[in-house]
């Protein structure tokens, strides 16, 4: 464990140094560990178990499209792979990386497989936090702990792979035998983790839907589209515009950020772009303040997670889901960009 000044705020942080594969493999010996749904963080952290040398079993809907995933994955039907319910019975660590609508669908279920001294462990906050309208409450012997990687389950993998960790926070909520903590930070490690830091599930169910409700994902789809949209309305090319609004960003500036911060990168381009976001980024900041105000209070009190499991449970959604990311795929702004990116040199094959 590591003490690290974050901006004058000592926090606690653990890392694969502090906390090695081979602890985590020691602490996790005589667990049975069940991956329940193999969909969005299910297969990237059920796949970097299996390559620390941790066993792992896999539950999802027999059958359906992730199923198939499993198998082509190395996972065996009968073997490493069963249906949600039939997996969740031979867990004494239950990962439950269904989404948010399926924990709460098969909770009922999962819940009578559960024994006294098992872990139930989550990667978001949302049905423990949300209990009064999720229904998830575990039974008080059984240990309930969190690990939250801080990217998508593509990321969580390709880090991996790549030999890089991806940063999760980590939360005890129920410490039923005393061993949540080291059950926690072994199973962080073990999926992939490069540093682990401290939360709650609230603190990271708040967080998490700000989040990608925000800078994120949301916030971050709407800035371009308004500069996109501006650019095009005073007669820009949308090749000119795209290339102003996405290409560079994603190709270019981001990762100086990345790298080496926003300082560096204001300091390191041309003193005419230097002036102007200095001059810029506090309008933009105080802009969409309030914006951020509304919506973590729509987090805080429970509006986005109901809008969440309504929407999730309709009979349409996903046909519904379908029309709405088809209008953004085909929308001028995402077909330029699409025709851009295939004018890079590595999908020219140069």
């Amino acid at each position: 464990m590591a003490q690290i000044d974050f901006g004058g705020v000592t926090e606690e942080v653990i890392t694969s140094d502090e906390f090695t594969n081979d602890k985590a493999r020691e602490v996790l010996k005589d667990e049975t560990i069940v991956v329940l749904g193999y969909g969005v963080q299910g297969p990237a952290q059920a796949l970097n178990l299996k390559d620390n040398g941790i066993d792992v079993i896999v539950g999802q809907l027999e059958g359906d499209e992730y199923w198939e995933k499993a198998v082509n994955d190395g996972f065996v039907p009968g073997k490493t792979l069963f249906p949600i319910e039939e997996a969740a019975k031979k867990g004494t660590i239950i990962m439950e990386l269904l989404s948010d609508a399926g924990q709460v669908a098969t909770w009922p279920a999962i819940k009578e497989c559960l024994n006294p001294g098992d872990a139930l462990y989550f990667s978001h906050g949302f049905s423990i936090v949300y209990k009064d309208q999720t229904k998830v409450i575990p039974p008080d012997n059984v240990d309930v702990i969190l690990v939250a990687p801080k990217g998508s389950g593509r990321s969580v993998r390709m880090n991996f792979l790549a030999g890089n960790g991806i940063n999760s926070s980590f939360a005890i909520e129920q410490d039923y035998t005393g061993r949540a903590r080291e059950r926690t930070l072994a199973l962080g490690i073990a999926i992939g983790s490069g540093y682990l830091f401290p939360t709650t599930f609230q603190r990271e169910v708040f967080s998490d839907l700000t989040g990608e409700r925000g800078v994120l994902m949301g916030c971050l789809a709407g800035v371009m589209e308004a500069q996109y949209n501006t650019l095009r309305k005073k007669g820009h090319s949308p090749s000119e515009a795209f290339n102003e609004t996405v290409e560079e960003l994603t190709q270019s500036l981001i990762r100086l950020v990345d790298e080496n911060g926003m300082d560096w990168m204001f300091s390191n381009c041309s003193t005419t772009a230097q002036r102007g976001a200095l001059d810029w980024a506090p309008k933009f900041r105080d802009a969409v303040m309030p914006v951020f105000e509304t919506l973590y209070d729509s987090v805080a009190t429970g509006k986005e997670t109901q809008r969440v499991l309504e929407a999730n449970s309709a009979p349409d959604y996903k046909e519904k889901l379908d029309q709405e990311l088809a209008a953004i795929r085909n929308s001028e702004m995402w077909t330029t960009g699409a025709a851009v990116r295939s004018l890079r040199p590595e999908r020219r094959g140069k």
